[in-house]
């Protein structure tokens, strides 16, 4: 078997906040908005927004009724620490920067070289409107 992800699916404390959010930052990540599909499933209180890639599928989901009011924090247990994109280059990743400030990201860090992670990871830290994290990244020799 081949480790390659084929889907992720993000819960969201609000998914109608998020989605416009979501539509901004996955296009300028390649994905193609105008194939996003949204489905509810009543019998589960489940509402789902997928954004369909030919490499990767991304999904923001609704939480569950019980967890409406519960903080969103990446080093709780089973939480989603952040996740990253990879670049094709470091101009990649500079350019990427304003736009992500554009649409309201939070940037936590860079875009610059990040030696504790390698000698050549150069990469941009940001947080969504509700605080999950992401990173952009270009590392010619990672994995």
């Amino acid at each position: 078997m081949e480790p390659i992800i084929d889907h992720i699916q993000i819960t969201v404390k609000n998914i109608d906040l998020a989605t416009p959010f979501y539509d901004k930052m996955l296009g300028l990540l390649g994905f193609d908005i105008d194939r996003k599909v949204s489905a509810y499933l009543e019998e589960h209180d489940f509402r789902v927004v997928e954004y369909p890639h030919p490499n990767l599928a991304f999904a923001i989901t609704s939480p569950r009724t019980a967890f409406l009011n519960d903080e969103i924090h990446r080093r709780k247990p089973g939480s989603l620490h952040h996740l990253a994109f990879k670049a094709e280059s470091k101009n990649e990743v500079d350019r990427l920067y304003p736009e992500l400030i554009a649409i309201g990201a939070e940037i936590v860090g860079g875009p610059k070289l990040w030696p504790q992670h390698g000698p050549d990871y150069y990469a941009v830290f940001f947080k969504d409107l509700e605080g999950i994290k992401y990173e952009v990244v270009y590392c010619p020799h990672s994995h």
